[in-house]
């Protein structure tokens, strides 16, 4: 005990070069464009949460929200106290993507990032430009593969279009990285940390685990089935996710109404799996 105390006292952490941290947010939601017939469903969009840099570097470029971790915080709460600041949005939860730290990732110098990703349940909030950022809006988002592991990244905000290009790398552990082949105007290697969230977020739907915190407490089963297809661009048959999802699933008394639509029945998320 005494060597310890006598190795930390001489300890000199400024003996060694540091980098500086930033958390990074890849947030995202199930928006729909609202069908002209009331016989159609409306079409579900998977939306991500950007904002417009209002500074050097990337000033006017589109990117994640996030920040510098600040003393005594952790990573997480970094993350959290960001967003909120940036968007005027804070996530019930987040769950970490991986960690950024390719040595020319910043222009200002050796900086890494833990990114994390997180669902918004609540489509009424109002995001807003604020602290650093000139401004927040929700992009509609497309992934693809289009071959020798090459994806297509487009987001699409009105008549704002962002495309990037990336090269799945192998994977570590389930989880792939990406790189960039063109950042598609996108800040930083945000392009990067969008595609590993996506891939993140992809995995958990597959589990169904993701896409009930997309949806109220209460919803019925197309509902729950679209926002899987949504999010894993994928059709699966009603037959067949139905059987999928049954043991996730528990039914209640209540029926939607409304919308010229036959009532259909309301489930919940079951608190108990199968195994």
């Amino acid at each position: 005990m005494d060597s310890e105390k006598a190795f930390l006292a001489s300890y000199r952490l400024s003996d060694y070069e540091r980098p500086s941290v930033t958390a990074d947010v890849a947030a995202f939601r199930i928006g729909n464009e609202d069908s002209p017939s009331y016989r159609k469903n409306p079409e579900n969009k998977l939306q991500l949460l950007l904002i417009r840099r209002g500074g050097h570097p990337f000033k006017g470029m589109w990117a994640l929200p996030g920040g510098f971790l600040q003393k005594g915080e952790t990573l997480e709460q970094c993350a959290l106290r960001e967003i909120r600041e940036e968007t005027n949005v804070l996530p019930v939860s987040i769950m970490p993507v991986g960690v950024f730290s390719e040595p020319d990732r910043d222009p200002r110098g050796w900086i890494i990032s833990g990114a994390y990703v997180s669902i918004i349940s609540e489509e009424s909030v109002r995001q807003i430009g604020q602290d650093d950022a000139d401004d927040a809006q929700w992009f509609s988002v497309s992934f693809d593969g289009g071959g020798q592991n090459v994806f297509s990244l487009t987001l699409t905000h009105g008549s704002t279009v962002l495309s990037a290009k990336l090269a799945e790398e192998s994977p570590g552990f389930g989880r792939p990285r990406f790189r960039i082949l063109d950042s598609g105007r996108l800040a930083f290697d945000h392009a990067a940390i969008i595609a590993s969230a996506l891939s993140v977020l992809r995995a958990e739907a597959k589990n169904y685990e993701a896409i009930f915190d997309f949806l109220p407490e209460t919803f019925t089963l197309s509902a729950l089935q679209r926002v899987q297809e949504t999010i894993m661009n994928i059709s699966v048959l009603p037959a067949n996710f139905r059987r999928m999802v049954s043991g996730y699933v528990e039914e209640t008394d209540e029926y939607q109404r409304g919308n010229g639509h036959r009532p259909a029945k309301l489930y919940r998320r079951r608190t108990q799996h199968p195994v």
